[in-house]
């Protein structure tokens, strides 16, 4: 992708996401993700109604008159995208690659989180960690992850978030948002490390899946190439068998990964590729 059409590729998903991120994602996003405790804003002279536990002993003593202590909401919290860039994102059967997905659901993410002055980080990985971010406010530090997104080719095709979640927990000890945004394909069992991670931070899993992954269409004999291995086969897709079988693999992978949310307590929600992401997207949060 040359300079020009990468430029172009960020403004439009910048002028998208962000008119989101204002209209319908900033409140919804400000009540699903709220900051720990409350901080100590001001005194103010007490008004009928107002609790006896908030006066402010010393003031009142002082000023011979009652006055409350006044606290707000800790409101600044830091989000981190951890995205999965492995070979698997490099796919798309509905006229959208799933990395292409993953950069608009990041951006609608940062804008939402900007319009609350929360910092936003990223991890990009793969079997590795590829790219850290560290987190930032700003519109240009949202583009600049928005052209990392797009453009960013990582070194390894694998996936291995397991690994990826436990150098994340050990390196960033402040409590964050923690944003897990992955097909989840080829992963074995992450339970054990979803508990640890959402221990300490508030994890939340996007899961993003094309149609083709779950049902397999009536094509006749084709090849099927996987992108993280570049392991190839001929499938043919006439025999029903093979589509009951690749239909039946798809729905046991996907009740495993559930179970292994709900268990770790982990909030998820599926988004397809073919599909608007704004209504999963609005009901995750107001599971929240």
């Amino acid at each position: 992708m040359d300079t020009k059409e990468l430029i172009k590729k960020v403004r439009k998903i910048e002028i998208k996401t962000r008119g989101l991120s204002t209209q319908v994602f900033s409140g919804e996003y400000h009540s699903a993700f709220k900051g720990r405790g409350m901080a100590f804003a001001e005194v103010r002279e007490y008004m009928p109604g107002d609790e006896i536990r908030t006066i402010d002993w010393n003031v009142t003593a002082r000023f011979n008159e009652p006055y409350v202590k006044v606290f707000q909401e800790e409101r600044e919290l830091t989000m981190m995208l951890i995205v999965d860039i492995s070979g698997s994102s490099d796919f798309g059967t509905k006229g959208q690659l799933k990395k292409e997905l993953i950069a608009e659901l990041c951006a609608v993410l940062a804008f939402s989180a900007a319009q609350n002055n929360d910092k936003i980080g990223v991890i990009l990985f793969s079997s590795q960690v590829e790219l850290f971010i560290a987190p930032k406010k700003g519109r240009k530090h949202i583009l600049r992850i928005i052209r990392e997104l797009l453009e960013f080719q990582p070194q390894e095709k694998g996936t291995d978030l397991a690994h990826v979640l436990r150098h994340f927990n050990n390196a960033i000890k402040k409590r964050t948002i923690a944003f897990v945004i992955s097909d989840f394909n080829s992963q074995g069992n992450l339970e054990e490390v979803f508990k640890i991670v959402n221990k300490r931070h508030d994890l939340v899993a996007l899961q993003i899946e094309d149609p083709m992954e779950q049902e397999l269409p009536n094509l006749g004999l084709i090849q099927l190439e996987d992108k993280e291995t570049n392991e190839k086969k001929w499938v043919n897709t006439s025999n029903k068998k093979v589509r009951t079988q690749w239909k039946a693999d798809a729905l046991r992978r996907n009740k495993e990964l559930t179970q292994a949310f709900r268990k770790s307590g982990v909030d998820f929600v599926k988004i397809e590729t073919n599909k608007p992401y704004i209504l999963p997207l609005m009901n995750l949060f107001k599971r929240r």
